[in-house]
């Protein structure tokens, strides 16, 4: 019998990131390519003292079907959570739990894109979000990067072509794959934008508990005073990803369709994870577990700086103020390709920058490096066998 694939699927590229894990089984393979939190930032001990707690004395409640919304004592957890430093999740907003934060880039195209319809995406940026959009048929219209952010140029003019796109999606803290935080000023902009052009903003913040360096900075949905900002967060990034659990910020209105796509896919999120994460959130000092994943983070990126600094000065590379991930690149010339490759032939896995571009197919001299997997060791490893690639690759 012969499947026949839908054209919506025939056009869809597998992640690369995750071919390249597949790869993973080589217990001699150093990682840079993946996204994964480091290991030993999971709060593993508390999540086994909850959840055994939670099955001896409330089984029912944990194993039983819940409301596609979410358990409500744990919405309303998330929502003090999301607004201990910010109103980020304002009165007219609502709250739904979702099964990772990528479910929220797929409801928002499923119920804001018809076939044909642009979206506005930061080029480069997350390869996930690009194939959930193109997925339910959407055209990216990609808007360039700058150090600070989005280049406000060209997302107005974006904006204002005649095939108004009917999202934008951002990233503003640490942008993955860059690295790159977008200013206050380019903040406010972009909302401002969004409103005059009756242009929602998907905001993106997997990342923003993650600060490393530098001043906390507001979300756009902060701003948001029209009800114009969808709001992503996560708790893959902060509790663990094994449990799937995030949750979007949105005005009401939208959040009923969502709650209808989200019947469809899976009708609600896990209740174990869900009840975890709310005594997590109430019942334990949130604020030193994030210092201690931060602690852990700084070091790593401050590592992997140093040895780029000390083995490859001839590559550039931005410098994060949190996250997960450095954006490098190569001197010009350098075949970025040929130089991926021939890492991964020495058994070092990075990502090559076109990945993550709109059009795979424009020139790239970049890369993406993550430094909260790999150990300090891995990560000294790992500089050593760029350098020597380097090395190699200058005197063929």
């Amino acid at each position: 019998m012969e499947f026949h694939i839908s054209d919506k699927m025939q056009g869809m590229k597998p992640s690369i990131i995750r071919e390249i894990l597949k790869q993973m089984s080589d217990p001699t393979l150093i990682s840079f390519a993946g996204g994964n939190p480091a290991a030993d930032s999971f709060p593993a001990k508390e999540i086994a003292r909850f959840s055994d707690e939670l099955l001896r004395e409330n089984p029912a409640a944990t194993l039983q079907y819940s409301l596609t919304e979410g358990v409500p004592s744990v919405r309303e957890a998330i929502r003090a959570f999301a607004n201990r430093h910010e109103p980020a999740a304002k009165e007219s907003d609502t709250v739904l739990i979702v099964s990772g934060s990528q479910q929220i880039l797929d409801f928002t195209a499923k119920c804001l894109c018809n076939e044909g319809d642009v979206v506005a995406v930061e080029d480069p940026a997350f390869l996930g979000a690009y194939n959930a959009f193109r997925s339910c048929g959407a055209r990216l219209a990609g808007v360039p990067m700058e150090a600070d952010g989005v280049d406000l140029a060209a997302l107005e003019a974006v904006f204002a072509a005649k095939e108004k796109p009917r999202f934008f999606y951002c990233i503003p803290n640490f942008q993955n794959p860059t690295g790159r935080t977008m200013s206050l000023a380019k903040r406010k902009a972009v909302y401002a934008l969004g409103v005059r052009y009756g242009v929602p903003v998907l905001e993106d913040d997997p990342y923003g508990e993650l600060r490393i360096s530098g001043e906390r900075l507001p979300s756009i949905k902060s701003m948001d005073t029209e009800g114009a900002v969808i709001y992503a967060g996560s708790f893959s990034k902060i509790l663990c990803p094994g449990m799937r659990l995030a949750y979007c910020v949105c005005r009401e209105d939208l959040a009923r369709h969502f709650v209808v796509a989200k019947q469809c896919a899976d009708v609600h999120t896990n209740v174990w994870a869900q009840r975890v994460c709310e005594a997590m959130l109430t019942r334990t000092d949130m604020e030193a577990h994030l210092r201690a994943i931060r602690a852990i983070y700084t070091a790593k990126a401050k590592l992997m700086m140093a040895q780029l600094d000390k083995k490859c000065p001839e590559i550039r590379y931005s410098v994060p103020e949190g996250g997960m991930f450095l954006w490098a690149t190569l001197p010009e010339g350098m075949e970025m390709p040929a130089f991926v490759r021939e890492c991964l032939a020495r058994k070092l896995a990075l990502v090559p920058g076109n990945a993550f571009q709109v059009d795979e197919e424009a020139p790239c001299q970049s890369f993406r490096m993550n430094f909260s997997t790999p150990t300090p060791e891995q990560i000294e490893r790992g500089v050593s066998i760029m350098a020597d690639v380097l090395h190699a690759m200058q005197h063929a």
